[in-house]
């Protein structure tokens, strides 16, 4: 769906300061060389295999489905990766085109902290220098993954600036990449920012539906009826969506975080209630004042709010190839609860938004249709806020 000037109908293209576009050109080229040439593809097949441990399996959840009584749930379990996310997907992919391009420094921003761990993981593995930015409100409320990050021997920078959340901590790593364009290797975490960022994650996180699609042809001798991811910044989603884009009667659903509510100040859902404009090197949709001023953004989930969304959803969305709802953090904790006790699995906040819209969507479809949701990480990470968000004080 992307041209060679990375962009998604309207959306996309190349908003950075002139020191970054031949960097960002450099970047684009390596890549383009990358997917022509066996031995990478076949190094980053090797480790997708044998160290992030895929396939990922796709989990028939029966008591669910029983539960709701509608649609046949499939859960994605990106959740059972190494590093407890589907962020690796596309950080080893990004590391190996930074190897490639013979870099020594990498650079990261972070919300929840999953890319910033999976960043630090591949570093370590590699023997790269690795930095991380993760906004100072995220480091208070996401403690276990900081350390994880220190473990592996990144340097977590907690960014102090805005609202000190994951749009503050892009903005210092666009910073950052801008001062030192030669040495470092920016590994975007989500499908945004300047091309060819967008393409990139795109392409090493479609291999989520590549699987899925294989799986569920194998388990039902069908597509699916309807895809659903939780949609921040928009990579597991985009993944999840990329091949079957072209499957028109497969329904696309992506879940953003309505936090308090679409009508209320503390909302992260952009492609609801956002505005064209321009933001950290794209064109897309982002919520902001009448002046074009970015405004802040609230979730539960550290990785959702975000203010704007990848160029690709926004096209997707206004040529309503793609649906976009919103659900709260209320709606998201009970669903913390619920897919706990139901199925016995500990989910991420994030993903708990999508499987959340899973329980208003599978009562109203047929017992013969099929939704595959994805889970795009574990909850570990989550528990202490949840138990807070309840009441319950516990010791991390």
């Amino acid at each position: 769906m992307t041209n060679e000037k990375g962009r998604f109908g309207r959306f996309g293209g190349q908003y950075v300061p002139e020191t970054l576009m031949p960097e960002l050109n450099k970047m684009a080229a390596a890549y383009e060389e990358a997917k022509q040439d066996p031995a990478f593809q076949k190094e980053y097949a090797d480790l997708l295999a044998n160290y992030a441990n895929r396939p990922s399996i796709l989990y028939y959840a029966k008591n669910m489905t029983e539960d709701l009584g509608g649609a046949q749930v499939y859960l994605k379990r990106e959740d059972l990766n190494h590093t407890g996310a589907h962020k690796i997907n596309n950080v080893i992919g990004q590391v190996l085109l930074a190897k490639r391009m013979g870099k020594k420094r990498l650079i990261a921003e972070t919300g929840a902290g999953q890319h910033g761990v999976a960043t630090a993981t591949i570093a370590a593995l590699f023997g790269l220098e690795c930095e991380v930015f993760m906004g100072k409100e995220d480091t208070d409320r996401q403690q276990l993954n900081v350390y994880r990050m220190e473990l592996l021997g990144a340097k977590v920078h907690p960014v102090t600036s805005g609202t000190m959340t994951l749009k503050d901590a892009v903005n210092a790593a666009l910073q950052d990449f801008a001062a030192h364009p030669e040495e470092t290797f920016y590994v975007m975490g989500s499908a945004t920012g300047p091309h060819p960022y967008p393409m990139m994650v795109r392409d090493f996180q479609s291999i989520i539906s590549e699987e899925s699609k294989a799986q569920i042809l194998k388990e039902t001798g069908k597509l699916p009826d309807t895809i659903v991811a939780c949609v921040g910044g928009g990579s597991n989603a985009i993944g999840s969506f990329a091949h079957f884009i072209d499957e028109e009667n497969v329904q696309l659903i992506g879940v953003e975080a309505a936090g308090k509510g679409l009508h209320s100040k503390d909302t992260a859902a952009t492609l609801e209630l956002g505005e064209v404009g321009v933001f950290h090197g794209m064109k897309s949709v982002f919520l902001q004042n009448k002046s074009g001023q970015i405004n802040p953004v609230y979730s539960i989930s550290a990785g959702l709010d975000y203010p704007g969304v990848g160029p690709e959803h926004a096209a997707l969305n206004e040529a309503k190839r793609a649906e976009y709802v919103g659900i709260t953090d209320d709606e998201a904790v009970a669903t913390f609860e619920y897919i706990a006790k139901q199925e016995g699995i500990v989910a991420a906040m994030e993903s708990c938004h999508a499987i959340a819209y899973v329980q208003k969507l599978a009562p109203t479809m047929r017992q013969d249709q099929v939704i595959i949701c994805t889970v795009s990480g574990r909850g570990d990470k989550d528990v202490a806020a949840v138990a807070k968000y309840q009441g319950v004080e516990i010791n991390e």
